[in-house]
């Protein structure tokens, strides 16, 4: 996820380096600065890139007292209690806006302690608990007066801590530890003492509500959803109009920090696909939007520096482009002419025309009026693989599937043509710029289609599969032959226990069965054993054949066919992955063990696999198994026991979502290259993710996840170990891939559970690496984020990792002979 930005200047002091972060944005574009200097490890260069804020930054004098800004959502809030399952980013815009935010979150995705409400707040004992002191700002009061104290922290806790079920709660994560609170020793210190050490403390308390919401569970499940009894922040809640689709914010006269210098911020419900027209429109101030309406402003203030005006641009690239002198003294002649009812049809379209090009002309002239600000969201697109069921609950082929995109031509595709860097992320749990980030991707490897072969032959996904019987007992030899061997003794217990009449019948045909299989057994011994004494007469490398190892212009001489081993119908003699999918999940370990470690068992192995430079070396396959199937072969489509190897690929359709479906276009084909085939679903956006990736009706899809500054607390349950229920269900928490481990959540505990900084951050890149070694999700590119605003207004756009802050935002003043004024 890399980032770009103006270069700043970075000292080599080992100061104590703060967690990552994750957070919701939307599309946009701007810049992270790439900072390496002598002297610098290469964990201090990756904390120096950070997303560059592309906000039109204004000192507070410069900024205009009044106004009323215009920002678009996508829908108005359904609740207001940012802690329930159905609270979406309106309902955290407004509660950035309103509510105490103990911590915010800086450009380098840091939590940031927010002097508005707290004086200090650190850790004061760890033995035999650990006790976290908050001491409050002494000014800090709700609206009504009352001043926010321990009452308030206390109500929180007790309505998230998951001890009291008659609470609605989305999450509850963190406050689940917190033994007791208490008052200090004024009204102004509250004291936490926890059950157990919790790394993410600064994550609690924010927002916080007043005890009034969280008090009771009638107050928090239902009351809070509407409205809200009392809030502290620069801006009070003071009305929805759900027939207009408004939300108003206006300034708090109680406010005691630095005052709002908005009179009231408006958000306005417009779908993404609306905001085009609205923008054009002059009804909103500031909306994120989507890249061709990015292009539309962009093109327009072109044209205003060229002096070009809106009905200029109507004719060089609006609706009257496409009229050239012939074609406009054809339509005259046609509209005048003796053919009343010709004359009458091209007359309305004329009129309709020359409608769309005073409407285009004038939509111009809106739209030059703002700018274009970008940066980078703190969230990533995923390509996600449900490993619950079918081909994709075998590693080998969630593994292949990986190794078959090209990630880095993905990323490109999306942010390149914004001029945004195309780096694809390294991390799951953190962004370039943050201290957690470390890129782990080297765990799964890069794309390599031999290494997808290799992987998809090694699972038994091979060309003809589709058309063969599940069970070939003539031509399969070894494990095969023990697995008929079992079968035969398990048949011959069960044939025991039935002696019953009418049972001779079945136990004679059972005679029989057991007679060929004994026949089978024989021949595949029989086969294995001239195997074996064919390869002792050939001396090399210890039987072993490593896919992709050999150089161009050579060729390692083939072993002697094995029927049944992956090759063509016709017996063709073809190198092949190993069958062991040990040594696959072996090295793969290996590296995610040395990532864990840099040393130990697996240290050894990783090294020799970094040699590789392409990340995991994939198939090691003894003699006379089959290599992996060369593309035209693979271009046939593979198939195992007579099914074809096709995954469900579901996409929005939405009209915001091309985007996706392009990348999604993209994968199919380095899918198709691989003999991978995809049925693409393409399904509406309300239902894609409820009704589909939620509920595991996918095989594949695109979705995205944000980032966070407390990984090891927010996206512990995104990749946790799905675990059965007492109904036969899965419960996944967030992880809708389905994939997950024991060891992936040991580390998030630990992770979690450890007060030193240092320890965490390793902690969680070694999660990182095992998410990666897992497969379940392929991190592609960090999302662009695009935000139109008014050319006049100030700290307010695109915001990269950073929250806004809500009291800055207003409208540059203006410079006149007598000095500054305010801007209307």
């Amino acid at each position: 996820m890399s980032q770009i930005g103006a270069p700043r200047g970075r000292t080599c002091s080992r100061s104590p380096r703060s967690r990552t972060l994750r957070s919701v944005a939307t599309l946009t574009s701007a810049v992270l600065a790439v900072t390496v200097l002598a002297g610098c490890s290469s964990d201090e260069a990756d904390e120096a890139r950070a997303a560059a804020q592309d906000n039109a930054p204004a000192a507070r004098d410069k900024v205009a007292d009044g106004g009323t800004l215009r920002w678009a959502v996508d829908a108005l809030p359904t609740t207001l209690n940012t802690f329930q399952a159905d609270a979406d980013g309106t309902t955290s815009r407004i509660a950035g806006a309103v509510l105490p935010s103990l911590y915010t979150i800086d450009e380098r995705g840091r939590p940031r302690l927010n002097p508005d409400y707290l004086e200090t707040a650190q850790v004061v004992e760890t033995e035999p608990k650990q006790v976290v002191l908050y001491k409050l700002n002494q000014q800090a009061v709700w609206s009504d007066g009352r001043e926010i104290g321990a009452p308030d922290f206390v109500a929180q806790w007790r309505a998230l801590s998951g001890r009291d079920t008659a609470y609605w709660t989305a999450r509850n994560s963190g406050y689940e530890r917190i033994e007791k609170i208490e008052r200090g020793k004024n009204d102004l210190e509250v004291r936490v003492t926890f059950s157990k050490p919790y790394a993410d403390w600064q994550s609690l308390f924010t927002p916080l509500y007043p005890k009034q919401v969280m008090g009771s569970p009638i107050s928090f499940n239902d009351g809070a959803r509407t409205t809200l009894k009392a809030s502290a922040g620069p801006f009070l809640l003071k009305a929805i109009d759900r027939k207009n689709g408004d939300v108003t914010l206006t300034r708090n006269p109680r406010w005691w920090g630095q005052p709002a210098k908005l009179d009231s911020m408006v958000l306005k419900a417009v779908a993404r696909a609306d905001r085009a027209d609205a923008l054009a429109a002059g009804t909103l101030d500031l909306a994120e939007i989507d890249g061709s309406t990015a292009e539309r402003i962009s093109l327009a203030l072109r044209d205003a520096r060229a002096g070009r005006s809106g009905a200029q641009a109507a004719v060089a690239h609006g609706p009257g482009a496409s009229i050239t002198p012939a074609k406009a003294l054809k339509s005259w002649a046609l509209a005048h002419g003796s053919d009343e009812g010709k004359a009458e049809e091209v007359q309305a379209a004329r009129e309709k025309n020359q409608k769309a090009i005073a409407a285009y002309a004038t939509a111009q002239d809106t739209l030059a009026k703002y700018v274009v600000r970008k940066s980078l969201e703190p969230a990533y697109t995923q390509l996600s693989l449900n490993g619950e069921s079918g081909p994709l609950a075998d590693e080998r082929v969630r593994r292949a599937v990986a190794r078959a995109i090209n990630r880095r031509e993905l990323a490109e595709s999306v942010l390149k043509p914004l001029g945004l860097p195309a780096d694809p992320p390294g991390s799951h749990l953190a962004l370039a710029g943050q201290a957690a980030y470390a890129d782990s991707s080297d765990a799964l490897g890069n794309q390599d289609t031999a290494e997808a072969r290799a992987l998809l032959a090694d699972a038994g996904w091979v060309p003809g599969g589709a058309a063969r019987k599940p069970a070939d007992a003539g031509t399969k030899a070894g494990s095969e032959a023990e697995k008929k061997a079992a079968e035969k003794k398990a048949a011959e217990q069960k044939a025991g226990e039935k002696e019953k009449a009418g049972e001779g019948a079945k136990k004679e045909g059972a005679e029989k069965r057991d007679a060929a299989a004994t026949d089978a057994e024989k021949q595949a011994a029989d086969t294995a054993t001239d195997a074996k004494k064919q390869a002792a007469d050939t001396a090399s490398d210890e039987g072993l054949y490593i896919v992709g190892d050999d150089k161009p212009g050579e060729r390692r001489a083939a072993p002697a066919p094995v029927l049944g081993a992956g090759g063509p119908e016709n017996g063709t003699n073809i190198l092949a992955p190993a069958p062991a999918a040990a040594r696959q999940s072996a090295a793969l370990l290996a590296r995610a063990e040395a990532l864990d470690t840099g040393t130990g068992a697996g240290a050894h192995a990783a090294q020799t696999i970094a040699r590789t430079d392409k990340g995991v070396a994939g198939a090691y396959a003894p003699r006379g198994t089959a290599a992996p199937v060369t593309a035209p072969e693979a271009n046939k489509g593979l198939g195992k026991d007579g099914k074809a190897l096709s995954l469900r690929f579901v996409l929005p359709s939405g009209p915001g979502s091309e985007s996706l479906r392009a990348v999604g276009d993209r994968i199919v084909r380095m899918l198709d290259a691989v003999g991978i085939r995809t049925e693409v679903s393409k399904v509406s956006d309300d239902s894609f993710f409820k009704d589909h990736v939620a509920s595991g009706d996918y095989d594949l899809a695109l979705y995205s996840w944000p980032a966070s500054a407390f990984p090891a607390t927010d996206a512990r349950p995104i990749f946790a170990k799905p675990e059965p229920a007492s109904d036969g269900s899965l419960l996944v928490e967030q992880n809708y891939s389905r994939v997950g481990t024991d060891r992936i959540d040991q580390l998030f505990d630990q992770a979690a559970g450890t007060l030193d900084e240092e320890e965490a951050r390793e902690l969680v890149r070694q999660a990182d690496a095992r998410i990666w070694a897992a497969a379940g999700s392929i991190p592609l590119y960090q999302r662009p984020q695009l935000v139109a605003a008014r050319a006049d207004l100030v700290n307010a756009g695109a915001w990269g990792l950073a929250g806004p802050r809500y009291q800055d935002i207003g409208f540059k003043k203006r410079e006149t002979s007598k000095g500054a004024e305010r801007t209307p």
